[in-house]
């Protein structure tokens, strides 16, 4: 047999080969994007993803004021003021919305008119919201049910107002992060200079606490009141572990944010598991590595010298305080 003919025996045996790895492939590709041809799905993307970066945005405010603890009251408060306003049939949105901004108001007002400090304060008020909506609840036990989307989180069952109100939030509490950017950072680090130079800083943290409530009232369907705090939370730390810098710490808390919900939300598709849970999995994880990271960078530092010569190399510690660079 010659060349040519063995060689043309054996484009049909590649073709054969070939055909089943671009068909595996395809099928493959075909699994990934499936979940997008669900329009409650793309739906759940989309609020999963401004949720994200919302609360990542918040977060970095948050932790830099010392106050993580701020989310998990706040959710607690406007739960009780969601069950309130199911109950007697009244707007969820405005009757939680209402809750939240009153409780809100209480613990700024407590807080700055008494010698209490802001977390006792929290903690006062957002228990006492949480522990009527949990006593309605026990009175009225044919609600109960409906109440687990609040507790768990049910970002599949998002409808069109909780999109329109999700997307109201995000863009105002970015409107108010950009225009109050630089009152809130004098306030956050330096409370007593702002003050003398004519920054409302108590106008400012109560602005603040209202739009945090927003914040927390607009997701607290999606993700549920028992893990909205660590949505807050967890991207914000991630991204302290890996900058110093404000301005890059906001972006890589939102940027975070977004990545872990949408990672978290279509992992869960395939998963089948809690929507909520998962993104808060995933936020722990990107927690995980950020400190696996800062860590390994503080073991091995890298050095500008003159001329830009650049180098890197371990810590070898000397005594407690000392320290000397192998070269």
């Amino acid at each position: 047999m010659s060349k040519r003919e063995r060689f043309n025996n054996l484009i049909p045996s590649l073709l054969s080969s070939i055909l089943p790895i671009h068909t595996i492939t395809l099928l493959f590709l075909e699994s990934l994007l499936e979940p997008f041809t669900y329009e409650f799905f793309t739906n759940a993307i989309l609020v999963s993803i401004l949720v994200g970066g919302v609360c990542g945005l918040m977060g970095v405010y948050i932790i830099l004021r010392g106050m993580s603890y701020i989310g998990h009251g706040m959710s607690h408060a406007v739960f009780g003021g969601a069950v309130v306003s199911y109950i007697v049939g009244f707007n969820f949105y405005l009757g939680a919305a209402i809750w939240g901004f009153v409780s809100a108001y209480l613990i700024n007002v407590i807080t700055r008119r008494n010698k209490i400090k802001a977390d006792a304060a929290i903690g006062v008020v957002t228990t006492a919201g949480f522990a009527i909506g949990v006593l309605l609840i026990s009175m009225t036990r044919s609600y109960t049910r409906n109440f687990e989307a609040l507790l768990f989180g049910n970002i599949l069952g998002i409808t069109d107002q909780d999109l329109a109100v999700i997307m109201l939030v995000t863009c105002v509490t970015a409107f108010f992060i950009f225009f109050y950017q630089k009152r809130l950072l004098f306030t956050l680090f330096d409370k007593e200079t702002a003050k003398v130079y004519g920054v409302r800083t108590d106008m400012a943290e109560l602005i603040f606490s209202l739009i945090l409530a927003a914040v927390i009232i607009a997701s607290m369907s999606s993700v549920g009141v028992t893990l909205i705090a660590a949505a807050i939370i967890a991207p914000a730390i991630s991204a302290r572990m890996l900058t110093n810098n404000f301005m890059k710490m906001v972006v890589a808390s939102t940027i975070i944010g977004v990545l872990t919900a949408f990672l978290g939300m279509y992992s869960s598709y395939f998963l089948d598991s809690a929507s909520g849970a998962t993104i808060v999995l995933f936020g722990t994880a990107a927690f995980g590595v950020s400190s696996l990271y800062a860590y390994s960078r503080k073991l091995y530092q890298t050095h500008t010298h003159e001329k830009f010569i650049r180098h890197s190399h371990p810590h070898i510690h000397e005594g407690e305080h000392m320290h000397k660079h192998r070269s």
